[in-house]
């Protein structure tokens, strides 16, 4: 009987990454949309893309399926649509190049630092922080305002747009601190614990 109910359950199994891979499989059509001056047919899949971002976390939560691939993937994929999302908008004139400069800054500082933890201490796991979040809401509504603004001439969608920039570029430099700001303090711990070991 056991057997057979988790029969049943399996197929949902993979849900929520097969979701994110779906959000990564979108990428590449969505920068075509874009290149080809096709706004309407961008911004839906945009908002699809950021659909299965929604859902594929609650499908985690419903289905209990919290996987390390999933904790990987899930980042991974959101990093890979935005940041090519803001090159191919940059390329397009859409936004400006110093946004996009410091966007593609800071996910490599992180990385590096990240690897610097990762090589000093073992940590793997550098889970986002407040700012991060923050920021990745920022950057979301950066992009839709911009390729919205190709659609809507209207005032608050100027407004919105040009807001949306600002707090992408103010958080994408806190964040950026207080990720270093993190990883000085896990470094200082980690040196602190093995000066006491010997």
């Amino acid at each position: 009987m056991n057997d057979a109910a988790s029969t049943r359950v399996s197929p949902f199994r993979y849900t929520p990454n097969l979701l994110t891979l779906a959000r990564i499989c979108l990428a590449p059509f969505l920068v075509a949309a874009i290149l080809d001056d096709h706004y309407a047919l961008s911004f839906c899949l945009f908002v699809a893309a950021g659909l299965t971002d929604a859902l594929d976390g609650t499908a985690a939560r419903l289905l209990k399926q919290r996987t390390v691939l999933g904790q990987y993937l899930d980042p991974v994929a959101d990093k890979l649509l935005l940041s090519t999302l803001f090159l191919v908008l940059m390329h397009k004139g859409l936004i400006p190049a110093h946004v996009t400069v410091l966007v593609f800054g800071r996910d490599v500082g992180i990385l590096l630092v990240a690897a610097i933890l990762y090589a000093a201490a073992g940590r793997r796991e550098f889970s986002p922080s407040l700012f991060g979040k923050a920021n990745t809401i920022a950057q979301v509504s950066a992009v839709a305002a911009v390729l919205l603004h190709q659609l809507v001439a209207a005032n608050w969608v100027v407004v919105f747009r040009m807001l949306a920039l600002y707090a992408t570029v103010g958080l994408t430099v806190a964040s950026g601190l207080h990720y270093s700001w993190v990883a000085v303090r896990r470094l200082g711990t980690q040196t602190a614990n093995g000066a006491g070991t010997k």
